[in-house]
């Protein structure tokens, strides 16, 4: 039925069991949270809670939903990130779906949010309204996020992949915003009109003879084009500092998010196109993780 399960070794129908049978094959696997990760996908095919384990551990799980858990337990061990065999991931506190043209977000770019979000509460109070342009959107989470949080606020997400476009749009509709959510195909600023309030991107940024070396289920499912970020890892960032003045406002913003060790260097290629550190922010390891940046003072 799956994988190397033998049958001394077939899933149990009961809730509490299967928790600890998915945490048991999980931990032979040396997942680095088996508990966790039982937990999340027995959860999700039965559709019960923590507290639905603890109340009811001997509760019977219909056949059919043991067989789609086992099978996703032998998938995790086999390497696939268990929020690609769901489907989805909760970001920022909404459901974000996933597709193979998406990186999957993580909560280190919920310091980008973070690091943006003050700054767009108060653009939009100030001028009734905030523009945003999110480069290199993926499955939409930074700009949704936004918009999420502030309701005068709209966005344009572009990618230069029509599936990550797709997933984006499809998120929007999910979470509420589409009606202030556009996906538009562009490479960077390529086919970017118009002027934004804010600019916002996590751009591929691992330089490319280190992607190679990225933990397996980041390298082997993650698409290579939201990793590679050049021979320095800072090739985005360039092309990003040098075409953004003509997209932005007069007083406009810029947010991105960096590697740990990139800040310095950042902070110098925006620096050489006139722009200004304004914050920076470290994510919950004590990683520099966003930095924000403002049009120089002259003079």
């Amino acid at each position: 039925m799956v994988g190397d399960t033998n049958a001394t070794d077939l899933p149990p129908r009961t809730l509490g069991a299967l928790i600890d049978y998915a945490r048991r094959r999980l931990a032979e696997a040396e997942v680095d949270e088996p508990a966790l990760e039982a937990r999340i996908i027995v959860e999700h095919f039965t559709e019960t809670t923590r507290t639905d384990a603890i109340a009811a551990p001997g509760r019977i799980v219909e056949a059919d939903i043991v067989e789609k858990i086992a099978s996703a337990v032998e998938r995790r061990m086999t390497g696939v990130p268990v929020h690609r065999i769901l489907g989805f991931r909760e970001f920022y506190g909404l459901k974000l779906m996933l597709s193979p043209e998406t990186l999957e977000p993580r909560p280190d770019t919920e310091t980008l949010v973070e690091i943006a979000l003050p700054e767009v509460r108060r653009i939009a109070k100030e001028k009734g309204g905030c523009r945003i342009l999110d480069l290199g959107t993926g499955t939409g989470a930074i700009a949704l996020a936004l918009l999420s949080a502030v309701p005068e606020a709209e966005a344009i997400g572009t990618d230069i992949s029509e599936g990550a476009l797709e997933t984006a749009q499809r998120n929007a509709n999910i979470n509420d915003v589409a009606a202030r959510f556009t996906a538009l195909r562009s490479d960077w600023l390529e086919n970017v009109e118009g002027r934004f309030d804010l600019i916002v991107s996590n751009p591929p940024y691992i330089a490319t003879d280190e992607v190679e070396m990225l933990p397996r289920d980041v390298r082997e499912h993650d698409p290579s084009a939201a990793l590679d970020g050049g021979a320095d890892g800072l090739r985005a960032y360039r092309l990003i500092a040098a075409g953004a003045r003509d997209r932005l406002t007069g007083e406009g913003l810029i947010a991105v998010e960096t590697g740990y060790d990139q800040k310095a260097a950042v902070a110098a290629i925006f620096a050489a196109e006139g722009f200004a550190l304004l914050k920076a922010a470290r994510d919950l390891g004590g990683r520099d993780r966003a930095m924000l940046f403002v049009p120089a003072r002259v003079g």
